[in-house]
């Protein structure tokens, strides 16, 4: 799982642009979904049937969103000094000095030159990004242009640091699922959504498409357990997060006793999630047609939308040993 985590969080793919991610993806999941669909917003959508269709069976989604935050081209000056606006949860704390790289290769160092105020964080309109130009005429972008955050994938220990654990690590989670799922009870739609940074929006189309009668999302969700962190209860290593309410959804309370159920009958440790701020594509899920009993299964994640997103791995493995067991399991709604 480490190799396949390593290719999707060092790939290019910020909201709108998860080609490249999609294509990986792909080629994982083709030989392991009985129907394979690719939607007009770009949500891969990879279908387990049932292995015999019972009053039982119900049709579930899962979401887990492709893109990662990024940046975009918005001014570029004389001197070849590029301005850029976010996509999606960029914060100025994270980015200074960070490096940034262009769907077309193009590589940059986010600057901001007043030494008199080096300790202060800086609005993100005095931040640049330096691609090495030297006047608007041999600047390699231009308005318009998408970058992404670069920074390599690493293990210290037990822990793995990576751009874009947000939410690669979802999308990992649904791959190696749908991998162990070698039958279900239910009518299993794997959806690996697009947008979902910039407004969980390829949640909300293909939501309404499948229409189904459950949805669950595998995202990220913030640790409570650096320095003076906020006072919540999530922290890297204690097992996978029961989301029970953020600030998109409120969990449908039968999904998070289904999930807490069978989390204790398999003896898989997990959290009780309770966030202050965020949401996932479960908000689009449930908000979809008629409504939608919605729920989320999140990964503890420190530094959450900054270059060097932090996991533990064996809340990683023990995530696909509840989602699969949640996924066996009979649900009555």
């Amino acid at each position: 799982m480490k190799k396949l985590l390593k290719h999707l969080t060092e790939a290019f793919g910020p909201s709108g642009y998860e080609d490249n991610i999609r294509k990986l993806v792909l080629a994982e999941v083709k030989p392991l979904a009985d129907e394979i669909k690719v939607d007009a917003l770009g949500n891969l959508i990879a279908r387990k049937k049932p292995s015999k269709v019972t009053k039982d069976t119900k049709k579930i989604m899962i979401a887990a969103h492709m893109d990662e935050i990024g940046l975009m081209v918005s001014h570029v000056d004389e001197n070849g000094f590029v301005r850029f606006s976010s996509i999606g949860g960029v914060f100025g704390k994270y980015v200074l000095g960070g490096r940034v790289r262009f769907l077309n290769g193009t590589h940059g160092v986010i600057g901001f030159d007043r030494f008199d105020k080096v300790n202060e964080m800086p609005p993100m309109d005095k931040i640049y990004i330096d691609v090495g130009a030297t006047s608007k005429k041999d600047c390699p972008v231009k308005v318009g242009d998408v970058a992404a955050f670069d920074r390599p994938f690493v293990e210290m220990g037990n822990r793995l640091v990576a751009k874009s654990m947000d939410d690669r690590v979802g999308v990992l989670v649904a791959i190696e699922t749908l991998r162990a799922l070698k039958s279900t009870v239910h009518d299993v739609y794997f959806v690996f959504t697009t947008q979902e940074e910039v407004g969980t929006r390829g949640a909300a189309t293909s939501a309404f498409g499948i229409d189904p009668d459950i949805g669950i999302a595998i995202d990220v969700t913030a640790s409570a357990d650096t320095p003076n962190a906020m006072k919540m209860e999530m922290v890297l290593g204690k097992g996978p997060c029961v989301k029970i309410r953020d600030s998109g959804a409120l969990s449908d309370p039968r999904i998070v006793q289904w999930m807490i159920r069978t989390a204790e009958k398999k003896k898989i440790p997990y959290q009780r999630e309770v966030l202050l701020f965020g949401g996932t594509d479960a908000h689009a899920m449930q908000m979809t047609r008629a409504g939608v009993p919605a729920g989320c299964l999140s990964v503890a994640t420190r530094y959450v939308h900054s270059p060097s997103e932090m996991i533990d791995y064996t809340d990683l493995q023990n995530s696909v040993k509840l989602m699969t067991a949640i996924l066996k399991t009979r649900i009555d709604l």
